[in-house]
């Protein structure tokens, strides 16, 4: 890459943690521009999973003391996304370059969809909170769908958060906070270990993914710092618009 590359590298890594601390969805932002500047479709994604991995870290310390009264059930379900982050960057890792180049546009599409329905998705379950109670055989059915995300997030990633909490808001009764604090550390989880499992793949490009994940950490905190100016739900539509856009393009 030229020096002018690692440039927009940066830039993007930037814009991509600003939008993850105020919105979600800065992958739609990193990932296509490694794919424009010829990075392999696969190499791109692990290297954006790589870099990208320590910007959950902070929303999930800062949601820490709202799981206290989930340590049971994330005790249950944290081996089932730990081993299907695995398994998912095992699938990507066997997908050939010119499959997953393929699927790049729906798989872009899946994650601007996922990242619309996120603000539904809250509203829905703020509204089913208390209508229900979720029995102990109820909730340890959960275990295979969060597997199931987790192979998502693995493979893929993008949008993981709002499937993740989708599953959990189906099954527990729980309020939007605490299951929000549980959504985090279980997408952390996920991603860290197909973070870790791809750090032996061959595939990350760490002078890239080096870069990314400086740019993302001053993008976070950029983001925090202009949470009370931007409207996120204006961001949102504007990264799904945009991922909309990139898609059509890439099946163009």
């Amino acid at each position: 890459m030229t020096g002018l590359e690692f440039g927009l590298v940066g830039l993007a890594a930037v814009a991509g943690g600003a939008v993850n601390a105020l919105a979600g969805g800065g992958t739609l932002i990193t990932f296509p521009l490694l794919i424009a500047l010829g990075v392999p479709a696969v190499a791109s994604n692990v290297t954006n999973t790589v870099a990208l991995c320590p910007g959950y870290l902070g929303g999930t310390i800062a949601q820490l003391n709202d799981l206290q009264r989930n340590r049971k059930r994330l005790w249950r379900l944290a081996p089932a996304g730990v081993l299907g982050g695995v398994a998912g960057g095992g699938l990507l890792l066997n997908t050939s370059e010119y499959l997953f180049r393929s699927m790049v546009p729906f798989l872009i599409l899946l994650a601007a969809g996922l990242l619309a329905v996120q603000e539904p998705l809250h509203a829905w379950i703020v509204r089913r909170g208390g209508r229900s109670r979720s029995s102990k055989a109820h909730e340890t059915l959960i275990v295979l769908p969060v597997a199931l995300a987790a192979v998502y997030g693995g493979y893929f990633g993008a949008g993981l958060s709002v499937i993740v909490l989708a599953v959990l808001g189906l099954v527990l009764d729980d309020s939007l906070t605490r299951l929000n604090a549980l959504k985090q550390i279980l997408s952390f989880g996920i991603n860290m270990a197909a973070a870790i499992f791809f750090l032996f793949s061959g595939q990350v490009i760490w002078p890239v993914a080096l870069v990314m994940a400086v740019g993302a950490l001053i993008g976070g905190v950029l983001g925090e710092r202009l949470a009370g100016w931007i409207r996120p739900i204006v961001l949102r539509w504007t990264v799904v618009t945009a991922g909309v856009a990139i898609a059509v393009l890439y099946v163009v």
